[in-house]
C-alpha cells in the first residue's frame, strides 16, 4: 500500500508542475490511492476528504481573506510602490542588490502576498538595474531571495505559513523568535554574498544589463503618482499589523475563558493567534484607505479593490485546504503508517530533523509551501509534538522549523511563484533559475539542518 501513496503524491508533483489546479486534482489523487485499500469512493471524499478540507477553511479563510484583501489595498493606494520606491530610491544603484532585497522583504514580511511584491518590484527593480549596469538575469534571483527565503524565518511574519502551525503545536506567530531571527539573518547573508558574487564575475566577464529583453518597464510603469504617499507614512500600516499581532496575541491569551462558555472544546490559546491577526489585519486595511483617502474617494473605488482582494483570496485557500483534505485521506491509508514510521524514524535525538524533511519533501512535491506544510503536519503533527514533548524539544521550536523548511524545495522549477516572476520579468528558467534556486532553495535547506544539528547539540 505504501506504492500507491507514493504514486498519488508523485501524480500530483506531476498535475502541479503542468499547472493544472489542485483545488480539482487533489481530491481525484486522494480517491485513487483510497480506493486501492478498499475505500467506497463517495463518502471517501464527502465525509473524510471535505471534512478536514472544510475545518481548514473555517479555521484559515478570515487569515486568507484579510491578508489578501491588504495586499490590495497596500498595491492599489500606491503604498507599496512609495515603500520600494523610498528603499530603492535611497540606496541607489552602487547597492541595486541590497535595495531590491530589501524592498522586497518590507513589503513581504508586512504581509503583502508575494505576486503583488513581484508586480510592484520589478519596475523600479529593472531600472535600477540597467542604471548599474547589472545583468537583467540577475534580477529574479535577487526579488525572490528579498520575498521567499529569510523572510519566512522571521517571527511576526503574518503570513498563512506562519499561522498554520498555530494550530497543530499550540504555539502563536511569534515562536520561536531566536532561531528564526539567527538563521533567517545567515539565510540573508549567504544569499547576498552569492548574489554579490554573480554580479562580480559578470562585471569581470564584461557583461551589462543587456539589450532586447521583453518586458521592459515604460516611463509610466516608472512615474510617481501625484498622490503617492511619503514611504514612512506608507510603511505604518505594516508597522501596524507586527505590532498589533503581537500585543493582542498575548492580550487574548489572558482574557476572561468565559467568552467561551458557549463555544465548548475552544482555548483562548488555540484562538489567540487568529484573533490577533484578524483584527491586526482589519486595522491595517483601515490605515491603508485612510491614509490614501484621495484614491479612496468613491464607493466604486472601495468596492473594487475589496472585491479584488476578495475573489484573490479564494483560489488560494481552497487549493490549499484541497491539500489539506488529500492528507488527512492519505493520513488514513494502511500503508501510511509504514511512511510515518520511516519518518518518524529519522531520529538524531529531536523530531526536529524528521519534521524539516518530511515538510520539505512535501512542499517540494507540491510545489506549495503552505501545502507541503498542511498535508505534513495534518499527517504527523500529533506525532511530531508527542515527540517534542518527550524529548523536551518545545513547540515553539517545532512551528519555527516548519515555517522555515516549508520555504525550501517549494520553489523547485515547478513553483507557481518562480514562474510567474520570471514571466514579470521577461525571462525564462535557463536564464534566471540557477540564481532562483540557489537563493531560495539551496541555501535556505542547507541552513534549516544547520542549525537543526547545532541545536541538538545544546
Amino acid at each position: 500500500m505504501v506504492i500507491t501513496i507514493i504514486l498519488s503524491l508523485l501524480l500530483l508533483m506531476f498535475i502541479a508542475y503542468r499547472g493544472f489546479p489542485v483545488i480539482i486534482f487533489a481530491p481525484i489523487c486522494a480517491l485513487l490511492a483510497a480506493s486501492t485499500a478498499g475505500y467506497a469512493l463517495l463518502p471517501t471524499y464527502t465525509e473524510m476528504f471535505m471534512g478536514n478540507a472544510v475545518a481548514f477553511i473555517k479555521n484559515m479563510f478570515p487569515v486568507f481573506l484579510l491578508g489578501a484583501v491588504f495586499g490590495k489595498a497596500m498595491e492599489d493606494s500606491g503604498a507599496a510602490k512609495a515603500i520600494s520606491r523610498g528603499i530603492i530610491g535611497r540606496l541607489g544603484y552602487k547597492h541595486a542588490m541590497l535595495a531590491v532585497v530589501l524592498a522586497t522583504a518590507v513589503l513581504a514580511y508586512g504581509g503583502i502576498s508575494v505576486f503583488v511584491v513581484a508586480f510592484t518590484i520589478y519596475p523600479l527593480g529593472a531600472a535600477i538595474f540597467r542604471e548599474a549596469n547589472i545583468p537583467k538575469r540577475l534580477l529574479p534571483g535577487t526579488m525572490v531571495h528579498g520575498s521567499f527565503t529569510f523572510v519566512y524565518a522571521l517571527p511576526g511574519l503574518p503570513q498563512v505559513q506562519n499561522i498554520i502551525p498555530t494550530r497543530y503545536f499550540g504555539t502563536d506567530a511569534f515562536a520561536g523568535a531566536w532561531f528564526g531571527i539567527v538563521f533567517g539573518a545567515v539565510i540573508f547573508v549567504l544569499g547576498m554574498l552569492w548574489l554579490e558574487s554573480r554580479r562580480k564575475a559578470a562585471f569581470a566577464a564584461g557583461e551589462g544589463y543587456g539589450e532586447g529583453h521583453k518586458n521592459e518597464p515604460t516611463a509610466d510603469d516608472l512615474a510617481k503618482d501625484e498622490h503617492e504617499m511619503p514611504p514612512v507614512l506608507a510603511v505604518l500600516p505594516l508597522i501596524a499589523v507586527l505590532i498589533i499581532n503581537f500585543f493582542l496575541t498575548n492580550a487574548i491569551k489572558n482574557w476572561d475563558p468565559a467568552i467561551l462558555d458557549k463555544f465548548p472544546g475552544i482555548k483562548l490559546s488555540q484562538v489567540a493567534p487568529t484573533w490577533a491577526l484578524i483584527v491586526a489585519l482589519i486595522i491595517g486595511i483601515f490605515m491603508v484607505m485612510a491614509f490614501s483617502w484621495k484614491r479612496f474617494t468613491t464607493a466604486t473605488a472601495v468596492s473594487n479593490s475589496l472585491t479584488a482582494g476578495a475573489i484573490g483570496s479564494l483560489l488560494a485557500t481552497m487549493n490549499t485546504a484541497s491539500e489539506v483534505g488529500y492528507g488527512n485521506v492519505v493520513s488514513k491509508l494502511p500503508g501510511f503508517k509504514t511512511v510515518a514510521d520511516f519518518m518518524m524514524s529519522i531520529d538524531i535525538g529531536s523530531p526536529l530533523f524528521s519534521e524539516a524533511i518530511t515538510v520539505n519533501v512535501l512542499a517540494g512535491i507540491t510545489g506549495s509551501a503552505s501545502g507541503g506544510m498542511v498535508i505534513a503536519l495534518e499527517a504527523m503533527g500529533q506525532q511530531y509534538l508527542e515527540w517534542a514533548q518527550r524529548t523536551n524539544v518545545s513547540p515553539e521550536l517545532l512551528h519555527r522549523i516548519a515555517t522555515m523548511a516549508a520555504g525550501g524545495l517549494d520553489t523547485l522549477p515547478h513553483n507557481g511563484a518562480v514562474i510567474t516572476v520570471l514571466a514579470i520579468c521577461g525571462l525564462n528558467h535557463r536564464q534566471s533559475y540557477k540564481d532562483m534556486g540557489m537563493c531560495t532553495v539551496v541555501i535556505p535547506f542547507t541552513t534549516v539542518f544547520v542549525g537543526i544539528f547545532l541545536v541538538s547539540l545544546f
